[in-house]
């Protein structure tokens, strides 16, 4: 019998309680997730530490207006993505109007559009010295500001705009997927009931699609709070902002921590607010009847209406900024292309591979900790370990940082008194500080997607992979890892394109004057110097790309007999 197969007995008084479940894979898994969550953990604890008083002036001061300004913030761009991305699932999944086959994919592209980017590219197109407002003075023979009215682009409701227009495609995404899903039935059903197509989506397929479209409204608002880059921009003073000014321009890491716990409240009320959201309710379908959806086809004003509805947020959202980007970075090429810039490339794809690899390997190996050992205890730590992705990256940075500093502190210590050598800063301000913020936000994307692809892969396989004489470890290398290898891939493409987008995790952890394509972006574009930066920003929007259409089809293909669906005309 090995150490990992045997069953090991406590003895509590009369009490004997069972330990078998533990092994190698269920300690690493539970030490894995006790590491992920420990720059949470840090940044509470560094709160409730005394800060010379720094929290009474926060507080008296500018905590207000951080908090006033992120709810309409998060409710501006909360409202504007429930809108286009429920509207356009809608149209491209129950209806037949032309276009329909490229607005399916096309309406994911914005998501490969950073909200930093398409900020910077609208502020330049829209300010007072931009291209629109100089055309508007020309054609009606304005001359100064004072002469019209034009909606100031650097503003929270601008903000709300270049957000929403990127972040939409999170509600579409899972919103569309749950259409594909539906079965015919209970759409028939509402048909011979009398109601039409307007009263059905709102009585049958949006109810049915509800707990999707909570979790695609969850993830926009957490993507909300970790936005840097346009409210940076922007000037819009939002938590994130405040912890990046607190920390590194007062020079105070206590209130920065107490203002980052004070956005784990918020963060808290999203998971919360989904699951009291979905409390005791349970949508099944009552049939297995899956075909081609039979769709609306629209006709007259209708068809131009569903027309101009998905080409506007894809126009706005990625055809315009990307043209702009293609434009700026033709005219600026020689200047963009040079030494630094392949440098900054060569650093962002680095650090982004190497995230996306640790990521994969870690995901696997807890994935597969969870499927050796069901255990309720080893559940609650798996989900304790993907927490990161729901906190914001400005938390988790001054977490990272706090941490690894205090362990490079404690080495530094030991080597003085051990043999009179000082080993300096080995992990905080280094790539190992910005490697692991990564992998501590990104880790549930990895996770979940390999669990998601395990849990169809019937036990059966498991218990005949045993009795030919597998262990576990031969097990999953023989026989899990070729079946699930899509799965692997998809999580280390979503990982990487989402380490290459960073940037408030990256601004922060980054060594000196070390830069990635998103602070190098971000820094230029700052200084008015977008033309420099186009040919970078391109770069991010051109790895984002392929993962969303090929992410389109997927869903696309995933509904049996969508291919026998009668050509839209």
């Amino acid at each position: 019998m090995t150490t990992a197969d045997a069953t090991v007995k406590v003895t509590l008084g009369a009490t004997r309680v069972s330990l078998s479940w533990i092994n190698g894979w269920t300690l690493g898994t539970a030490a894995i997730a006790m590491i992920a969550i420990l720059p949470i953990i840090t940044v509470i604890l560094i709160s409730l530490a005394p800060s010379d008083d720094i929290w009474e002036h926060l507080a008296s001061t500018v905590l207000p207006l951080y908090i006033s300004t992120t709810l309409l913030l998060m409710i501006g761009v909360g409202t504007g993505t429930l809108i286009i991305g429920i509207g356009t699932a809608w149209l491209v999944s129950m209806c037949r109007f032309p276009g329909r086959r490229m607005f399916e994919w096309a309406l994911l592209l914005p998501m490969a559009m950073p909200a930093y980017v398409i900020a910077y590219l609208y502020t330049d197109i829209l300010e007072y010295a931009g291209p629109v407002q100089v055309m508007l003075r020309d054609m009606f023979g304005w001359t100064t500001k004072r002469d019209y009215w034009f909606p100031e682009i650097r503003s929270l409701g601008g903000a709300v705009s270049m957000m929403t227009l990127v972040l939409y495609p999170y509600v579409y995404l899972l919103s569309r997927a749950a259409f594909m899903e539906q079965s015919v039935c209970v759409l028939e059903a509402s048909r011979v009931l009398g109601r039409g197509p307007y009263r059905s989506f709102f009585s049958v397929a949006l109810p049915l699609a509800r707990p999707a479209i909570i979790i695609g409204i969850s993830l926009v608002l957490m993507e909300t709070l970790n936005d840097f880059g346009t409210v940076d921009f922007f000037a819009v003073s939002t938590f994130t902002l405040g912890i990046y000014d607190v920390w590194l321009n007062m020079n105070n890491v206590a209130g920065a921590a107490q203002l980052a716990s004070v956005m784990l409240v918020f963060v808290l009320f999203l998971v919360l607010a989904e699951r009291f959201a979905r409390r005791d309710k349970r949508f099944h379908h009552t049939t297995t009847k899956y075909k081609a959806l039979p769709g609306y086809r629209l006709e007259g004003r209708a068809r131009v209406l569903a027309i101009v509805a998905c080409a506007f947020p894809v126009v706005f959202g990625f055809v315009l900024p990307a043209g702009v980007l293609v434009g700026y970075s033709l005219i600026y090429f020689e200047t963009a292309m040079n030494a630094e810039f392949l440098s900054y490339a060569l650093n962002s794809f680095t650090l982004s591979a190497l995230a996306a690899v640790l990521a994969v390997i870690i995901g696997v190996f807890m994935a597969y900790g969870v499927r050796l050992r069901n255990e309720r205890l080893l559940k609650v730590m798996v989900r304790l370990a993907s927490l990161g992705y729901a906190v914001p990256g400005a938390v988790l940075a001054v977490g990272v940082m706090v941490t690894l500093g205090s362990i490079d502190n404690g080495i530094d210590a030991f080597m003085r008194d051990s043999f009179g050598i000082s080993t300096g800063l080995l992990f905080s301000g280094t790539i190992a500080a910005v490697t692991f913020g990564y992998l501590v936000r990104f880790l549930a994307l990895s996770f979940g997607s390999v669990e998601a692809s395990l849990s169809k892969v019937t036990p059966n396989m498991d218990g005949a992979a045993r009795s030919l004489g597998h262990g576990p470890l031969s097990t999953l290398r023989r026989v899990h890892l070729p079946l699930i290898r899509t799965s692997i891939l998809t999580a280390s493409m979503m990982v990487f394109v989402d380490c290459m987008k960073e940037l408030p995790l990256t601004v922060i952890l980054r060594p000196f004057n070390f830069h990635t394509l998103a602070t190098f972006v971000h820094q230029y574009a700052s200084d008015e110097q977008l033309g420099e930066a186009s040919l970078a920003a391109l770069s991010i929007v051109g790895f984002g790309i392929l993962p969303v259409i090929v992410l389109s089809f997927a869903i696309t293909g995933s509904r049996p007999g969508h291919n026998n669906v009668e050509e839209d005309q």
